[in-house]
């Protein structure tokens, strides 16, 4: 086979990225290990600034978004016994998210595709990226027992953290950069109404907690606990009991409980490599860099990699410029960074760190209450909850 772009990942980042290069008449095939309902499967979070929905859109996969999607302009911080809410959309000047789980998405994409006829192998076996520091890259995979060559201009690394793009780089061609935090997220999915119209954080004794929610009649809970925890301890009755426990009494009385859906656990980390591109070889989403989901940043940094990635490949085919091509690295990286301080500080305001002691509860504690009564911290916030703007 032969096509201009050879996408590894049937991800968003990787599904996203193939439907805007097929609106501007670029060909590309989709290479996925696993299987579409394994893809469809994981259970990950939707909240959407703003450039991802305008990328939605753009490729012509908004429409159920919009329809289903829940609007959201402010969140809530919980901490000493109450609830504080941050209005994003007054503090952004009319800016706010939107929750859309990330299997719609997927799933949006993915039937987008299939109805353009346009080609994805999935259950591909021992993908292997081939040549990316020459002119003429290759992809190689087996299926069905047959081994079979893709020929292309590039490769879009979109396999995720544990892909097979990033691990082809040679070692000393990468420098990276990691946090591993001393505690994960146990997450707790359940057919029942959420808490609130919108995000719960809580900052508690006992740890940090979320309330979320997928639709009006489906909540996504979580739980901080140590690494060395596992979801098959968990019964749902012990699960519902501790989040009561972490959250403010208003908001204890209205959580609904119900029998659990799904239940996982997720370590946090905070994690880049750099640079972001290889020859032809582009790096995008989990494959270059992972946040804590703290500040909901993952899922939307994918999309901004795919933003940049898909105007370069655009720029280079259209306009027969590599311009783009050679500032994707960096354009992106100074939007990750930004995110994955975010991310960071986020995650070091709400969660109890096991070293932290007294004195760096208490500094978490005036660090909320001065977020909830200054305008400036607040508005700051709110910036880099939304989205920050674009450098273009």
């Amino acid at each position: 086979m032969r096509v201009q772009i050879a996408i590894v990942g049937s991800g968003p980042a990787g599904l996203l990225l193939g439907q805007l290069l097929h609106r501007a008449g670029i060909a590309a095939v989709v290479i996925e290990q696993r299987s579409k309902d394994h893809v469809l499967a994981r259970i990950r979070a939707g909240i959407l600034e703003q450039i991802s929905q305008d990328l939605l859109d753009a490729a012509g996969v908004g429409e159920r978004m919009h329809r289903e999607g829940l609007v959201h302009h402010g969140i809530e911080l919980a901490f000493g016994g109450r609830r504080h809410r941050l209005d994003l959309y007054r503090l952004t000047g009319g800016r706010a998210v939107r929750v859309y789980g990330q299997t719609e998405l997927t799933r949006d994409l993915m039937e987008a595709r299939e109805a353009a006829g346009l080609p994805s192998v999935y259950q591909a076996a021992e993908v292997r990226v081939h040549d990316f520091d020459g002119e003429r890259p290759r992809v190689t995979f087996r299926r069905d027992g047959q081994r079979h060559e893709v020929r292309c201009d590039f490769i879009a690394g979109c396999d995720g953290y544990h892909g097979v793009c990033r691990a082809s780089v040679p070692a000393g061609a990468l420098r990276i950069y990691e946090r591993v935090y001393p505690f994960g997220w146990l997450g707790v999915l359940a057919d029942t109404p959420p808490v609130s119209d919108e995000l719960v954080y809580s900052n508690h004794e006992r740890g940090f907690a979320l309330c979320s929610m997928r639709s009006p009649t489906r909540s996504r809970h979580y739980l901080q606990c140590s690494l060395d925890d596992r979801a098959e301890r968990w019964s749902d009755a012990a699960f519902w009991d501790e989040l009561r426990r972490r959250l403010d009494a208003e908001t204890a009385q209205a959580l609904v409980t119900g029998a659990s859906i799904e239940k996982s656990m997720v370590p946090l980390r905070s994690f880049v490599a750099e640079p972001m591109r290889f020859g032809c070889l582009f790096l995008a989403g989990d494959a270059a860099h992972i946040v804590p989901p703290t500040g909901a940043k993952g899922l939307n940094l994918a999309a901004s990699d795919v933003r940049y990635l898909s105007r370069a490949f655009i720029e280079y085919y259209r306009d027969h410029s590599a311009a783009g091509i050679a500032d994707y690295s960096a354009k992106c990286l100074r939007r990750v960074w930004k995110a994955e301080r975010f991310s960071w500080h986020m995650t070091s305001l709400l969660h109890r760190f096991p070293d932290q002691g007294e004195f760096g509860h208490k500094i978490q504690e005036a660090e909320l209450d001065y977020l909830v009564h200054s305008q400036a911290a607040a508005a700051s916030l709110a910036e880099n909850y939304v989205g920050l703007p674009f450098e273009d």
